[in-house]
Formats: structure tokens, sequence, C-alpha cells
């Protein structure tokens, strides 16, 4: 049990360790302590605290440092949020904006607001969902035998792509182009539309099937796209700068290149029943990540859609001004998710 006197030493010492990387001793503690107190009872409530598993000493003769778990404590118990500006709402909501209307370019333009924010590494994912369908696509012509192909996913997700075509795209090709993905594409799941189901076109098509192959091929690779999960992860040169990490931060970074552990993690926490979480150093599942903080959120949309959204940044970020800003980020895309007629978790 930590008193109120050890509760604000310890809340100094963090806040002194947060801003600066070094330790701190009792004289110094003695001149920030709002009321009198002799360094020899600083001492003992220091010594107490590193019996309890919040303090470290590095050096015999040195201040004292925070644990992982001090972290923890202070983040439950001492923090004091700094609340964002008007004008820091008013430019999150603006940025947010402007891709509302699609789950992952909005989940995208999160995380790199988180990473500017932070000064962390950001990322979003998505999980890959067996039994998304095609829901629409379009083909508008852009001059010169090139045209643009745009579809859309059951499961909210839009997918482009620009295609050198062998013929015009006149309106007859269009009117034919339709008529063939309504009667095969339209309602596939996405990984069933595949060369195969293209081949199957042949003998409706007849001789415009050659004309027909690269939009049909591209859809078909657009399909594809769709049908993966995705794991975006911005501001890893971020993590350089945050001094804590030393030389373990070329390992943090090797791991995040690699994605592929870190992809399991994601997709293992947005199927679980946890939605909101900070992992402090131990607590994260993730033997690469336990010298970092991390924070997980996780959305569900269009009922069967499931992402993750977060930050991963060294155990001394500024928390009380941090942890608001991703909380905003995050409630601002879940309002904004909302109003598209997904719900959020």
């Amino acid at each position: 049990m930590i008193g109120n006197r050890q509760s604000d030493i310890l809340g100094l010492i963090i806040q002194h360790y947060i801003q600066t990387g070094e330790p701190m001793g009792s004289k110094t503690l003695c001149q920030l302590l709002p009321y009198a107190i002799s360094s020899a009872t600083i001492r003992n409530d220091m010594a107490s605290l590193g019996e309890l598993g919040y303090l470290c000493q590095r050096h015999t003769s040195g201040g004292r440092v925070p644990t992982k778990a001090s972290y923890r404590y202070y983040i439950d118990n001492l923090m004091t949020p700094k609340e964002l500006t008007p004008y820091e709402k008013q430019k999150t909501d603006e940025v947010l904006s402007v891709n509302a209307s699609d789950p992952e370019r909005l989940l995208s333009d999160a995380a790199d607001l988180m990473s500017d924010a932070s000064g962390c590494c950001a990322y979003f994912s998505t999980v890959k969902d067996e039994y998304d369908c095609l829901q629409g696509v379009d083909l508008i012509p852009a001059g010169n035998k090139k045209a643009m192909l745009v579809m859309l996913t059951v499961g909210g997700k839009i997918k482009s792509s620009v295609i050198q075509m062998p013929c015009v795209i006149d309106d007859e090709f269009r009117k034919l182009f339709y008529i063939i993905t309504r009667e095969f594409f339209i309602g596939a799941q996405l990984n069933e539309i595949n060369m195969n189901l293209i081949q199957s076109t042949a003998p409706v098509l007849r001789d415009r099937m050659f004309d027909m192959i690269p939009a049909l091929s591209s859809l078909c690779s657009l399909c594809r796209e769709a049908s993966r999960g995705t794991l975006k992860i911005v501001g890893q040169n971020k993590l350089l700068s945050q001094e804590e990490f030393g030389d373990g931060v070329y390992g943090i970074l090797t791991f995040l290149a690699e994605k592929k552990k870190l992809d399991e993690m994601l997709t293992n926490f947005a199927k679980s029943n946890l939605n909101n979480v900070l992992f402090i150093g131990d607590e994260n599942p993730v033997y690469e990540l336990k010298s970092t903080t991390m924070s997980v959120s996780k959305f569900k949309y269009y009922d069967d859609q499931l992402a993750t959204l977060g930050i991963i940044g060294s155990l001394r970020i500024d928390y009380d001004s941090i942890l608001p800003r991703i909380d905003y980020i995050t409630k601002t895309c879940s309002k904004l998710l909302r109003e598209g007629g997904v719900h959020y978790e």
C-alpha cells in the first residue's frame, strides 16, 4: 500500500524521468515537494517504494528511476491528463472527416494523426474476412483507352486501379461490362473471384472476351487485395529518437518490419472480448515489445469487419499529453464510423 507522501514522491520521480531520462535524488525531491520534509525521510520512502517494485537504483549512490510497474501505477492513480485545445479538436475532426466514408482510409488517417500527436510509431490493422463479398463495381473512362475501375465490398472496403484497355470504352462496352459483373461477380465472395470465374464469362462475351479481359483481370486483382487483412505501420523512424530503447530499438524495428507476429497478435486481440487496452512493459503479450508502451483499440464495423488502431512507443512517453489525444482520435473515429452505419466496440 502506497501512502500519500510516497505517491507524491513517485509521481515527481516519474515525471522527472519522462522529461529528462535522468534519475532523481532525495535533495532534488526536497526542493520540489510542496511541504517540508527531511532528506532522510525521503530516502526511507524511496527505499520502501523500491521494495514494492516501483523504483530501482542504477548505482549504489545514484538516484532512483521508475520501473515498468511504476508507470502502470502512475497512469491509474497519478496522471493529470492535458486536455486538447479547441483548435486541436477542430484540426483532428477536419483530417478524419475527409475519408469518413471509407473505413480503411479513415483508420489510416487516424494512425498518421496518432503518430504525429505522440511522437511514436502508430499502426492500424484490419482482419481478413473469409465471407466478404463484392457489392458494387464501376468502370469510368479516363481517355486514351484508359479507365478507372472502382469496387466496393459488403465489408466497406473500397479499391481502385487505372487500367489500359485494348478498345474504346463507349456506352455499349460499359453496358456489357455491367451485365457481366451483375451476372457473375456481384454478390460473390471475394476469394471466389478468380481467373476460373473470368473464364466462365466466355460463352456470354464471345468475341468481346479479349476486350473485356483487362477490366475483369483488374477486378480479380482488386478483390484478391481486398480479401486480405491489412497492417499499416507509420512513424517507425520516430522510435530511433526515443533514447530509452538504446540499441534495443533495432530489434523492435526488425520485429515491426517483419509484421507477421504483430499481425497475429492484433488479429487475436480483435477477435477477443477486449476493447481499449494500454499495455505497459511486461503486460505486452508479445515478447519483442515488452520494453514498450502499446495502445490497442478495437473497432467492429459492418457487423463482421474487425480492425485495430494504436501506438507503440517507449515507456518514457508523455502519458499526460499523449493518452488524451489518442483517446480523442479513437473516439472521433468511433463517431464517424457510427454515423456511416458502423458501430464501434
